[in-house]
């Protein structure tokens, strides 16, 4: 449809756009009870949140992805990620596994980049979250959401494949169909994957349910075609805020942005109250499986089992094995002390791990002393006060607590193999020095 035609259409519909009336909740027995494999899958771990239309979700929809129905397998389903900045969060995340999980049942999954609503912002003008960005800005963050999309799909191909035969996963950016088009309403990118790859679902945040409803409208005005929309809850903090970038407390899925280390933190520290219900959103682990967790869980709860599981799953699916890996190995050098973790880490890990730290890099001369380091590193006052911050036990070289200001460093003890001394001065105060020329 060309733009003027798009035009006329949108000012006679926009006033007239569909209600939340239509929607209907996931948990109805209404809508699922023709729902089978995947769909209902899904309802028993709680990624899907509501369903829209409501006719279509009591017979049509459940049909489109029974593998029994002739001609419904497979569907195409596409979720839309804006370019808002340069690295998804874990707000996304539910979206993505959304994806996934109908890759694996064999459907065909379409990441979609929004280069073009990103340029435009929010056209309603009714929040700032959504403020325009310029043309450089946007591409770069698209080329970012680009490899951090493509990496993740990569991650989940290696390392959570089941042996099944999946469906595709593409990463699209809607910059590509309007180039030509004058008028920019996401609506129209349903349309367009509906026309292009016959996409027939949209995937989104319970927030983007207007969206969805809207593309459906457009579509069915235009084809006489029903199509239809999913939504994942929103994850929020603990005071309820929805955790994302506009409201600061976003835990960024880049590792430049959120280290391994955070993001395995942010699970592990997660209550108890919430962690079934997150192994059940946020992992591929079989249901009996997370039953069996959380029994083991009741048993000895100081374990947090549960927690490591969830934080493990997820980092492994964001950050690769190596990520992973490197999240334990820090954990274990902060946490639990490890001198063989501080000894393997490199030096982007001490970097991520002690982001507040102050990093210097030292010459060993011979005699060089714990006191001449202390110094040195600028972390204790000149003077007697300094001194005794030595002396009476307010400082730890490697996790050992040293007490005479006068004790040459000792290769092995104080210096481990790979070059690094990590000085603590009181509870938090970390100073990590990289000695040179050893």
């Amino acid at each position: 449809m060309a733009a003027p035609m798009l035009r006329l259409f949108f000012r006679g519909w926009w006033s007239r756009a569909p209600t939340p009336s239509g929607v209907l909740p996931l948990g109805s027995r209404k809508a699922h009870s023709r729902a089978q494999g995947l769909l209902a899958a899904q309802k028993a771990r709680g990624l899907f949140k509501d369903f829209f239309p409501e006719t279509g979700t009591k017979l049509e929809l459940p049909e489109l992805f029974d593998r029994g129905s002739a001609g419904s397998f497979p569907q195409t389903i596409y979720c839309g990620f804006d370019p808002t900045a340069d690295s998804l969060h874990v707000g996304h995340l539910l979206a993505l596994l959304g994806l996934f999980h109908f890759q694996r049942a064999g459907h065909n999954a379409i990441a979609l980049v929004g280069s073009a609503t990103a340029r435009l912002g929010d056209p309603s003008g009714r929040t700032k979250e959504r403020e325009a960005l310029d043309a450089e800005r946007v591409l770069a963050n698209a080329r970012a959401l680009r490899r951090g999309l493509e990496a993740l799909a990569a991650n989940h191909q290696e390392l959570f494949n089941d042996g099944r035969p999946w469906g595709s996963f593409t990463v699209l950016d809607n910059a590509a169909w309007y180039q030509k088009q004058q008028l920019v309403l996401q609506a129209y990118d349903f349309y367009h994957l509906f026309q292009r790859y016959g996409c027939r679902v949209q995937l989104g945040g319970s927030d983007q349910l207007g969206n969805i409803m809207s593309g459906y409208e457009f579509i069915h005005k235009l084809t006489g075609e029903d199509v239809f929309g999913i939504t994942v809850p929103l994850i929020t903090s603990t005071t309820g805020a929805k955790l994302g970038k506009s409201a600061g407390n976003a835990v960024w899925l880049n590792r430049d942005k959120t280290s391994p280390f955070e993001l395995y933190q942010f699970f592990v520290r997660q209550q108890d109250d919430s962690v079934e219900r997150y192994l059940k959103l946020f992992t591929f682990l079989p249901l009996p499986e997370i039953d069996h967790i959380m029994q083991l869980h009741l048993k000895e709860p100081e374990k947090r089992g549960p927690q490591k599981r969830l934080a493990a799953e997820v980092t492994k699916l964001v950050h690769g094995r190596e990520g992973l890996d490197s999240a334990k190995r820090c954990t274990q050098a902060l946490y639990h002390s490890s001198i063989d973790a501080l000894e393997v880490m490199s030096d982007q890990e001490l970097k991520e791990l002690f982001k507040e730290a102050s990093f210097s890099e030292l010459v060993l001369d011979p005699g060089t002393s714990v006191l001449d380091t202390c110094r040195k590193a600028n972390a204790i006052p000149d003077g007697p006060r300094g001194y005794r911050m030595i002396t009476e036990g307010g400082v730890s070289i490697n996790h050992r607590q040293v007490t005479n200001p006068e004790s040459v460093l000792v290769v092995g003890q104080h210096i481990l193999k790979n070059g690094l001394s990590l000085l603590k001065i009181g509870k938090r105060n970390f100073y990590v020095i990289k000695w040179l020329q050893l």
